[in-house]
């Protein structure tokens, strides 16, 4: 399977084993159709190896371990099953380590297919297939999604509660006393529940924890979201597109707008998006001459030759809940067609609009323009959980057609 393939299962009940040349944690969560848990219970892995229709099964160093789905004994409500998997070796990254997860039939044993994420690096635990319901169909895909936060990290994703506990210092015996408050370790990007603490994967925190989100929050300590209503972002800034809790999946407007810098002349300029898939490989590109790709999910305004006029120049509309699975980033790019550079552009921004209500939801302003012909403004990545993050970039390339933004692009992903 390549990333973002699925295939229908022939059995109602898989294993799926995942390999790798060192020990991994594997571990499997159970979610409903908001991509959450519906408690700790539905975190299935090495101190909880079995919950409704999922068990765990180690192989002690010697075999892969494993994770089994009968999806007849699921719950309801529960629409997918992710697997995931880390090093057991504390701090150890995927670079240079393929895991390889294999699906079988788990009573006659037949293989029904077999997934090995590519270009992997620093990511420390990896979302590395999924079993799913679609149209009262089991399926499975390969998905190789990565984190660099750890098992930690995919927990809390998805839903898990994790508490933190004290660590003990880093060249202390396991009998040693936990490291003094006057020398703290840097505390982790989430922090760690009790029962994670088993696996060496897991970072050890040692400052105090923030006080816990409320539960509207998206998910993710210190997150950016919609919640308090319109957000205005700096260059390398990110922001949840949650919204009460929830991820927002309607069409959204992303509106592009410059002025030239000198009166009395024209800037002609082009905005564009480019659709990547899962591993950054280029989909699709949209932009004057294509005003329509992913099946009308994204759709152009059309060409502005000058600039002139209030408000936005350029829009790009996108259905956020009509991407085909396999559209995971966008891009959005501004270019010089005819070869103006960007020093010759008095402001330029961009800015995301619900299109139902009308309302701003984000805006970036451009600051500190650089003679170059072309611009990565802003991207929207998907995350695992279902949300989308935008994050400001304001990065100067040299291009004045959206062909030579592919590869800088995504290179930015």
């Amino acid at each position: 399977m390549t990333p973002g393939s699925n295939l229908p299962l022939n059995a109602v009940r898989v294993t799926v084993d995942v390999a790798a040349p060192v020990r991994l944690d594997v571990s499997a969560l159970l979610l409903t159709a908001d991509g959450k848990v519906r408690s700790d219970a539905d975190f299935i892995f090495f101190n909880q190896p079995s919950g409704p229709g999922v068990a765990y099964r180690s192989g002690g160093g010697a075999a892969p371990d494993s994770i089994t789905v009968d999806t007849a004994a699921l719950p309801p409500g529960i629409e997918r099953i992710v697997v995931t998997a880390s090093p057991d070796a504390a701090g150890q990254s995927f670079q240079g380590v393929e895991p390889t997860a294999t699906v079988r039939d788990a009573d006659g044993g037949a293989v029904i297919a077999a997934f090995t994420p590519p270009q992997l690096g620093t990511e420390t635990a990896l979302v590395v297939v999924e079993v799913y319901q679609r149209g009262g169909v089991w399926k499975v895909r390969a998905v190789g999604q990565g984190y660099a936060n750890g098992l930690a990290g995919i927990a809390t994703d998805f839903g898990v509660s994790v508490e933190e506990e004290p660590a003990p210092a880093a060249a202390a015996a396991s009998a040693a006393p936990p490291a003094p408050p006057a020398a703290p370790a840097a505390p982790p990007a989430h922090p760690v529940s009790p029962w994670l603490t088993a696996g060496a994967n897991t970072p050890a925190p040692a400052a105090p924890a923030p006080a816990a989100p409320a539960p509207a929050a998206a998910p993710g300590a210190g997150k950016i979201n919609l919640d308090k209503g319109r957000v205005d972002l700096q260059k390398n800034q990110t922001v949840s597109l949650v919204k009460g809790g929830r991820p927002l999946l309607s069409t959204v407007k992303m509106g592009l707008g410059w002025e030239p810098a000198f009166r009395g002349k024209d800037i002609d300029l082009d905005a564009s998006v480019i659709a990547y898939g899962p591993q950054r490989n280029h989909i699709d590109s949209c932009y004057f001459g294509k005003l329509s790709i992913l099946g009308g999910a994204v759709k152009h305004s059309g060409d502005n030759l000058t600039g002139d006029g209030a408000g936005d120049d350029e829009v790009i509309v996108v259905d956020l809940g009509r991407l085909p699975a396999d559209a995971t980033g966008l891009v959005f790019t501004v270019n010089s067609f005819s070869g103006q550079k960007f020093s010759e552009v008095a402001k330029a921004y961009c800015r995301l609009i619900d299109a139902a209500s009308g309302e701003e939801l984000v805006r970036f302003d451009l600051t500190g323009a650089e003679p170059q012909t072309g611009v990565l403004m802003a991207k929207l990545i998907k995350q695992f959980t279902g949300e989308w993050e935008m994050t400001a970039m304001g990065d100067f390339v040299k291009s004045r057609t959206v062909r030579g933004m592919v590869k800088p692009a995504s290179q930015a992903l």
